[in-house]
């Protein structure tokens, strides 16, 4: 395993064990370096051949560290740093070829639609007007980039459908909506989903299940877009 993906994953169990056990400074620690080290192993891996993803990662360490921080006016900073990420992101999945991939599959966009309505309905009243309409356009840039991620294969799909999911965890606490081990599961499956996504552009095999029925997909599309 890369070096640099040990110290991603040790910053990871280092950040949820901080928010697991409400240790604030483990957090501050690990947090805003999860992901400029996967920025760099990806920049290691293909130099400055995918600059949106790494726009993108530098976009989500300014949320992480705005996320931290308390008050409304952070959140929404949070919310705006990420929606940015979610662009690049996006951006990077369709010079890939995402709409082409998707156009046949209308059935794939139409639920991915119905699951940012359920989305909004659910979280954005209990926001109040500014910070639900944030959260409305945020979580259509989320969808948009879950739905284009699959351009790449399984490993990004996860990675998207994953983000998804912690998202809206992080938006039902923001609603008052939790449970015991929230803070926990929303950095589980963010670190998840960052590294998914990372990986998802660096063509790397290694780990690649066998059998994967997307891999061979995902190698050729990484390759096409290097």
């Amino acid at each position: 395993m890369p070096p640099l993906i040990v110290a991603f994953a040790a910053l990871a169990a280092l950040d949820i064990a901080g928010v697991a056990a409400g240790l604030p400074p483990l957090e501050w620690i690990a947090k805003p370096l999860l992901a400029p080290v996967l920025a760099v192993h990806l920049w290691r891996r293909t130099g400055t051949r995918h600059v949106p993803v790494l726009a993108g990662l530098g976009l989500a360490t300014a949320g992480d560290v705005a996320l931290m921080l308390p008050g409304p006016v952070a959140f929404g900073g949070g919310i705006a740093f990420f929606l940015g990420a979610q662009l690049c992101w996006t951006a990077a999945f369709l010079r890939a070829g995402a709409l082409r991939y998707l156009r046949p599959r209308r059935l794939l966009c139409a639920v991915h639609l119905a699951v940012w309505v359920a989305a909004v309905a659910a979280i954005a009243p209990a926001l109040g007007p500014v910070l639900g309409a944030a959260v409305a356009v945020y979580a259509s840039a989320l969808v948009a980039m879950a739905l284009t991620a699959r351009v790449l294969g399984s490993r990004a799909a996860w990675g998207g459908l994953v983000f998804l999911g912690s998202d809206l965890l992080v938006g039902l606490g923001a609603a008052g909506t939790g449970f015991p081990g929230r803070g926990a599961l929303v950095m589980v499956t963010y670190t998840v989903a960052l590294a998914l996504i990372t990986s998802a552009f660096t063509g790397e095999e290694a780990g690649r299940a066998a059998g994967d029925p997307f891999a061979h997909q995902e190698a050729r599309m990484t390759r096409a877009i290097d």
